[in-house]
């Protein structure tokens, strides 16, 4: 299926991006470079990674392999990437993107994120998950206003095209829009249709901020026939029905909901397939039975950051 199938939807900065990209998260030891490779050939134009993942090395690779065969130029591919919860001291902010840069063997990314609203200590560059005498995460308490301020230089070096957040509920984002001189372009977020997230996605709209939407399908686990959204009969049903399977129902849901998802896979079918939902469209019936899955529940609790005054799910949204 070729790159041209795939909708786009408009950044507030100008650019654009598809509206589905390759989750690469725990894609590692060459898995996420074939991955990569496998995606860029299907048509995926947006690759999402970050520097907690290790990871962004194999994405650039895969990308340089790809624009020397001449398959794309670095111009047709958005990639995001984020910055760390140990680099939030406004003073390491450019140090890491640079980091990052050189990881991927890039002059630029497209879009860098700030990972979470929370901080740690800073131990040193892969001392991701820092950890006191009792085993705790050293949480630090750096206001994330401070990190976006240092942020927005990066846009300014030409370091990144645009700059947005991952895990902000609706009162940071708010505080963030009355306080930014850069509006930030996406907020990525836990988005399924356990947790569809509908009233941050209206809020997001409301600001022209693009929802891109990780664990899209829920972390799938068919020993246990788990999320029900994937393995119910009802699901099914809408699947057979356009003759596409349960996850591809799903992400074609997630999309016209108002999110990017981003499903990640390493398997070569899963990777066409996740791409192949931009030929059928999801009636209001359709809607309504996936609707029903939406009990709030969350996967990425992230319960060791609960005692940060910037912990983000305190609240409903």
């Amino acid at each position: 299926m070729s790159a041209s199938k795939a909708s786009y939807v408009k950044n507030n900065n100008g650019t654009q991006v598809q509206s589905i990209g390759l989750g690469t998260y725990t894609s590692l030891g060459g898995d996420c470079e074939r991955a990569t490779l496998h995606a860029i050939d299907v048509g995926y134009r947006h690759i999402d990674t970050a520097y907690f993942y290790e990871n962004e090395g194999e994405v650039g690779k895969a990308v340089q392999q790809k624009i020397a065969e001449g398959v794309i130029q670095r111009k047709d591919i958005f990639i995001t990437t984020k910055l760390w919860c140990h680099f939030h001291e406004p003073e390491k902010v450019e140090y890491a993107c640079r980091k990052t840069l050189q990881n991927f063997g890039l002059d630029y990314v497209d879009l860098y994120l700030m990972h979470w609203p929370y901080s740690y200590v800073y131990r040193g560059d892969n001392e991701m998950m820092p950890t006191d005498a009792k085993g705790e995460v050293e949480l630090s308490d750096v206001d994330y206003l401070d990190t976006w301020r240092a942020m927005e230089k990066l846009v300014e070096l030409g370091l990144t095209k645009g700059i947005g957040v991952s895990n902000f509920n609706s009162e940071q984002l708010t505080r963030l829009l009355a306080n930014c001189k850069i509006k930030p372009i996406h907020n990525q977020i836990e988005c399924h249709p356990a947790l569809n997230q509908k009233p941050l996605i209206a809020l997001c709209k409301q600001h022209n901020i693009v929802v891109t939407a990780y664990c899209p399908l829920g972390r799938p686990d068919p020993a246990k026939k788990q999320p029900s959204f994937i393995y119910d009969a009802k699901v099914q049903a809408i699947a057979d029905k356009y003759k596409k399977s349960t996850a591809q129902i799903v992400l074609r849901y997630l999309i016209e909901i108002g999110t990017v998802p981003l499903p990640k896979s390493s398997n070569p079918k899963r990777i066409e397939e996740n791409f192949n939902i931009f030929d059928f469209k999801l009636t209001a019936a359709d809607h309504a039975v996936l609707d029903t899955y939406n009990t709030g529940e969350r996967l990425i609790k992230m319960e060791h950051a609960i005692k940060s005054k910037n912990y983000p799910f305190n609240i409903p949204y």
